[in-house]
């Protein structure tokens, strides 16, 4: 089973490398293993996972792992050798934290021991790179704000719940629209490397249920266009956002920062 998950908001690998430009290099996992990966076709892939302060990435590039450590979802915000994103190097990531450490620092902690294993030295600059622009469509929003009950009350600042969740849906309650796209990113909505941006200005909390078609589950028709699979009433991903939840995925080009990787060494120090 290939296991895909990655968090974290467009602009948070400016965070992440002013931290470490802060003297804060000294935060680190309290255990911590990496070492390059030789796995045999298929191989199960974990592109970042936290649990109980154990944080496992399993068989990944260290562009990948570069993607985790910084928060970003989208592989053209990481801009790096070749060798680095390829396939040919591969690598077994684990590190030990306590249990209640904050996901920033999980990733800190993963940037750090990036950087000490390989050496790394990394800036980030403003590039013009592809994007999808979240908006409200022409016919205003479809959403449903979150009503607070007796067992449970839903804040502004309390991160959306997501309650299942895979490709073609994602069901998540009391969401802003940023933990709407973390929960999109979380199961790879868009199948693409595009970051996507929140541009709807809508400041309420959401219970949300997103249903779509994913691309490698639509066939073509005999002319050669995009059909669905089985179910003719389906939607893709930009359809759903328009008919159910009254927004829209604009794609887009525009500045936004990118990690350069200016240089790093082939093979990581050893543990």
């Amino acid at each position: 089973m290939r296991v895909f998950v990655l968090c974290g908001l467009v602009g948070a690998c400016c965070a992440a490398l002013a931290q470490t430009r802060q003297g804060q290099t000294q935060i680190a996992f309290g255990v911590a293993s990496l070492k390059p990966a030789r796995p045999t076709p298929p191989y199960p892939v974990t592109l970042g996972i936290t649990v109980n302060g154990m944080t496992t990435l399993t068989d990944v590039t260290l562009a990948q792992a570069l993607m985790f450590a910084f928060g970003i979802t989208a592989s053209n915000q990481i801009v790096s050798p070749a060798w680095t994103r390829d396939g040919t190097e591969l690598f077994d990531i684990v590190g030990k934290a306590p249990p209640e450490t904050p996901p920033d620092k999980v990733r800190l902690m993963t940037l750090n021991l990036l950087t000490d294993r390989f050496k790394l030295t990394l800036h980030h600059e403003q590039r013009e790179i592809p994007y999808y622009a979240l908006v409200v469509d022409k016919k205003g929003p479809k959403l449903r704000e979150t009503v607070s009950r007796p067992d449970y009350t839903c804040t502004k600042d309390a991160p959306g719940r997501v309650l299942r969740g895979h490709p073609g849906l994602i069901e998540i309650n009391c969401a802003t629209i940023p933990a709407l796209i973390q929960g999109l990113e979380f199961v790879r909505a868009t199948g693409t490397n595009r970051p996507i941006v929140d541009m709807t200005e809508l400041q309420g909390s959401y219970d949300v249920k997103l249903e779509w078609t994913p691309q490698n589950q639509r066939t073509l028709r005999q002319d050669g266009t995009a059909g669905a699979a089985a179910i003719p009433e389906s939607l893709d991903l930009f359809d759903a956002f328009q008919e159910q939840l009254g927004l829209r995925l604009e794609m887009r080009k525009g500045p936004m920062d990118v990690v350069i990787v200016d240089a790093a060494d082939r093979t990581p120090e050893a543990n």
